[in-house]
């Protein structure tokens, strides 16, 4: 009946609270059961597996250990929340009737306590005796806890937003041992994409956790603690500033500079900075606070080279690259170890704005090359990003024409992406020279007909100073090159042009048609013997 419902113009709202209260009505354990279930399908960070909704619903709080006869079985478990509930058939995740029933569900009041109630679950289960007794220092046999995975990635995400004094206790017992728990070894490989697996040693300590998730109660409690070591770095070289301020948690950021042991530019395994990883991740509120710091160097570049602004600019982080360039102490043109400046990067991505920003700057070159001699314009042609080419060939200073080091110009590189307005917007241009070959004699035309793009081979083939039949320095001809790639549209476009010879053979010796012949593509192989005359093939 809900199926039917939620796909008529009924009032939702109504029947979803008309059911949840006669979930509510339920005898026994079915009213628990059934409102938990959905608290999980609304309020979890993922949606949960049935085998998982299973063992989180048999969590009792302050047990020792989870009681196997407190497992429902799946069908009682849908059946207690009245059919508001399904398992997807593909993923065997739990989740609403309908997307609506979670916007109902999330509102104020409709079900109160409920990160509260799913925070105290996870951390209650992760006390229990069978997790703390697998080891951390190896990989865990986790068969058979099909709840720990989630427990451990997001009880601090319910905490975070609904913090008990209860889950304040377990929670900071949980942590003053982390590092020896295999819950830190499952959040760390989350974090840092390392398998703990491999991992051996100290690697995740309590502070670690609190930062990263901002439960700020916490951060507080651990950095009055007499023996906390507020620079104390992760296996991967991280403090607990670098993650606070990479998570956005402004105010685990603020606690921890508070402290006048802090160094707040300390450098990762990876050369970043708490700078460089909230300037990435477009966090503004803690980009303020650690450029109000004096301690702070706002152009420290990581193993790579890559710059606070590199990476906002790359990203898009408009707010960000706005706080930065408006320091007189920071280098708008810094590149990285590849030669990309933060131009380079904004209009490779796209990011407009972010573009129009450096471009505003009399500092910034807009035509500088990174080390294979590729200037912003020609990274932009080659990705397709027609609002920043035009931003870059509205300026004097940028040579529309300026090839990178294998001799490939901007619209060699659009024409062989198949970006149509892109080489529109460069043919339209008396400054480029559509018919330039790269080092390796290959055309635009050559390198589109390759690629197959139909509608950019018409766009050059409409051009009087375009020579279709030109051929590259291995005398394949854009003829030979699209009848290699078997693209019969192209090869069709050449071929109606009286200045292509479809029978002009390569430095091997070998044509269009013997090369279309050994793929044994027939509709290219038809083309071409329609075309080819004695005369011709002898030319």
């Amino acid at each position: 009946m809900l199926q039917k419902v939620a796909t008529t113009g009924v009032d939702l709202g109504r029947v979803y609270g008309q059911t949840l209260q006669r979930i509510r009505d339920q005898e026994g354990s079915r009213s628990r059961l059934g409102t938990e279930v959905l608290m999980w399908v609304s309020h979890a960070e993922r949606p949960l597996r049935i085998d998982e909704l299973c063992h989180a619903l048999a969590v009792e709080i302050d047990s020792t250990d989870l009681d196997p006869e407190n497992i429902t079985p799946q069908g009682t478990v849908l059946g207690s929340c009245l059919g508001l509930a399904v398992v997807d058939s593909e993923t065997s995740t739990v989740r609403p009737i309908h997307y609506t029933l979670r916007e109902y569900l999330s509102q104020p009041g409709v079900l109160p306590d409920a990160h509260r109630t799913l925070g105290q679950t996870c951390l209650t289960y992760l006390h229990y005796d069978q997790v703390k007794g697998l080891p951390a220092d190896k990989g865990s046999n986790l068969e058979g806890m099909p709840f720990l995975e989630y427990s451990s990635l997001h009880w601090g995400d319910h905490a975070r937003v609904e913090l008990s004094d209860h889950a304040k206790s377990l929670a900071l017992k949980l942590l003053s041992r982390y590092d020896s728990h295999i819950s830190s070894l499952l959040l760390f490989d989350q974090i840092h994409g390392l398998s703990f697996h491999h991992l051996s040693h100290r690697l995740f300590p309590g502070l670690h956790c609190a930062s990263y998730f901002g439960i700020d109660e916490i951060v507080a409690a651990f950095i009055e603690m007499e023996d906390c070591d507020i620079n104390q770095e992760d296996h991967r070289g991280s403090t607990p500033l670098m993650l606070a301020a990479q998570q956005g948690n402004q105010w685990a950021v603020a606690l921890l500079l508070a402290r006048d042991d802090i160094n707040p530019d300390k450098r990762d395994d990876y050369g970043a900075t708490p700078l460089s990883r909230a300037s990435s991740n477009g966090h503004e509120g803690s980009v303020r606070l650690l450029l109000a710091r004096n301690d702070v160097n706002p152009n420290t570049q990581d193993n790579c080279g890559r710059t606070p602004l590199w990476y906002a600019s790359e990203l898009g982080r408009e707010g960000v690259v706005r706080l930065l360039l408006a320091r007189d102490d920071v280098n708008p043109e810094n590149p990285n170890n590849y030669g990309t400046t933060p131009l380079w990067a904004a209009s490779s991505n796209g990011h407009e704005r972010v573009v129009k920003l450096l471009l505003a700057r009399d500092d910034v070159s807009p035509d500088k090359p990174d080390n294979d001699g590729q200037t912003p314009l020609w990274a932009v042609s080659s990705n397709g990003h027609e609002g920043v080419v035009r931003l870059l060939l509205a300026r004097d200073d940028v040579n529309p024409y300026k090839p990178d080091n294998d001799g490939q110009t901007p619209l060699w590189a659009a024409s062989r992406m198949g970006h149509e307005q892109v080489v529109r917007l460069l043919l339209a241009r008396d400054d480029v020279n559509p018919d330039k070959p790269d080092n390796n004699g290959q055309t635009p035309l050559w390198a589109a007909s390759r690629m197959g793009h139909e509608q950019v081979v018409r766009l050059l083939l409409a051009r009087d100073d375009v020579n279709p039949d030109k051929p590259d320095n291995d005398s394949q001809t854009p003829l030979w090159a699209a009848s290699r790639m078997g693209h019969e549209e192209v090869v069709r476009l050449l071929l109606a042009r009286d200045d292509v010879n479809p029978g002009k053979p390569d430095n091997d010796g070998q044509t269009p048609l013997e090369i279309a012949s050994q793929r044994g593509d027939w509709p290219v192989i038809a083309l071409l013997q329609s075309r080819i005359t004695p005369r011709s093939g002898m030319d």
